[in-house]
């Protein structure tokens, strides 16, 4: 998981901590789609690239949701599973 901190990859209850704009940046990389790719794959409208750049760009938060598909999309596990410890 290199450049993704443990507490972004958590369930939305269970202490998740947003990512920066650099993480969200590393995800989407990971998930090897386009910005307007990753607008698609979420279901985002027309003007979707148009919010990942803002998402990449740290101007807005992205939402549990999105960023839990694209770690999922990415290779990593569902995060919003519960984690047996």
């Amino acid at each position: 998981m290199p450049n993704v901190r443990r507490e972004c990859l958590r369930p939305a209850d269970d202490g998740w901590e947003p990512p920066t704009a650099a993480e969200v940046r590393e995800i989407i990389a990971e998930t090897g789609l386009s910005g307007s790719g990753v607008a698609r794959f979420l279901g985002i409208s027309s003007k979707g690239s148009r919010v990942i750049r803002r998402w990449a760009g740290g101007e807005d938060q992205i939402p549990y949701s999105a960023w839990a598909l694209l770690c999922d999309r990415a290779g990593y596990r569902r995060i919003w599973e519960p984690r047996e410890e």
